[in-house]
């Protein structure tokens, strides 16, 4: 009877953290949220496979970059977030550095808007020209993880412009990235501001490579 007594012992005192654990960490997600996650993480599946095949991703253009695969936070549906775009009425042309010390020109296109944990925030849109001429649009940020989980220039999310001025847009953390120069020191990437600064830990999206 002893033995089987400390044998059910030994049993509760192994199952009792795994079942705390399960409970602490582990949430429900909707079928909905489930199919997203999924598809979060095939992307990033994809985007490794291309940072260490594609000829024109940054390991492959500098000899002196090392891969290995890309580190995120968990999925984290709390992290998505819709807005519409506020366009500025009078967009702006402001000078932002490169982090090669280059000066560079950038239109203040306008901003969206969200909250979390019943605060708000907004972020810019910029606008840009690549070098052959083609428009671009993004959002440079940085958070409370910058410098520390996160790189330390900050992070970016890509915009798409729609021309509905009524669209609501899906702002999803979920999709930052890093720069370029956060792989390689060939590349120079755009310093966010410091009005695109949000008083917030997003942990979500890429951490630091290195």
């Amino acid at each position: 009877m002893r033995k089987r007594y400390l044998n059910q012992n030994i049993i509760l005192i192994i199952l009792i953290p795994i079942i705390f654990l399960m409970e602490s960490c582990g949430r429900s997600y909707s079928p909905e949220q489930k199919k997203y996650i999924e598809d979060i993480e095939k992307f990033r599946k994809e985007k490794n496979d291309y940072m260490k095949n594609s000829k024109d991703s940054p390991f492959n253009q500098d000899k002196n970059a090392v891969f290995h695969p890309l580190k995120y936070f968990d999925v984290n549906p709390d992290f998505v977030f819709k807005s519409k775009l506020y366009r500025n009425t009078i967009p702006d042309t402001i000078t932002i550095f490169g982090t090669k010390g280059e000066a560079r020109k950038a239109i203040r296109f306008g901003y969206v808007k969200f909250s979390y944990e019943n605060k708000n925030y907004k972020l810019n849109v910029y606008k840009g020209t690549t070098k052959n001429g083609t428009d671009y649009y993004t959002i440079w940020f940085t958070d409370k993880t910058t410098g520390e989980e996160t790189y330390g220039v900050g992070r970016y999310l890509d915009f798409d412009l729609i021309a509905d001025t009524a669209y609501v847009y899906t702002v999803d953390f979920n999709l930052a990235y890093n720069p370029y120069c956060s792989y390689s020191a060939k590349y120079s990437c755009a310093i966010p501001s410091k009005e695109d600064h949000l008083d917030i830990a997003l942990e979500a999206g890429e951490k630091n490579f290195h």
